[in-house]
């Protein structure tokens, strides 16, 4: 029963403003995880003729990695979308933002994806 409660309660959303001034955050969580996930990534092509149990242990360890950053974005009230892209709702659609990005410039329709992202003018914010 505390799972659903806890699961509500991320659900949320968000103006411009709210996201920007959650976005180092983000930043800070994305940029921990990319880091040791590249890490992994860089060990698991050095042995990737070598030992398969090996291999396949850093696999695991890569998708945990990635599923803990999920969850930590995820209990922020911010939907993960992809490798390191997040989507803030705003009530009509995601302002969404992809690492490495600085700032949030982009939103997109709840039925559009990525590839919908349009850029955020000011005069569209009134």
């Amino acid at each position: 029963m505390d799972n659903v409660v806890s699961i509500s309660q991320t659900q949320r959303t968000f103006t411009l403003q709210q996201a920007q001034e959650l976005l180092p955050v983000i930043i800070h969580i994305t940029a921990e995880s990319q880091r040791e996930v590249s890490r992994m990534v860089n060990r698991l092509e050095a042995i990737k003729y070598g030992s398969t149990e090996a291999a396949q242990q850093l696999e695991e360890d890569i998708q945990t990695q990635i599923d803990h950053w999920q969850q930590k974005l995820s209990r922020l009230g911010v939907h993960p979308k992809g490798l390191w892209l997040a989507d803030f709702d705003n009530g009509r659609g995601y302002y969404c933002w992809k690492y490495p990005e600085s700032s949030i410039r982009f939103f997109h329709g709840y039925q559009d994806g990525f590839s919908g992202r349009q850029e955020i003018h000011p005069e569209s914010l009134v």
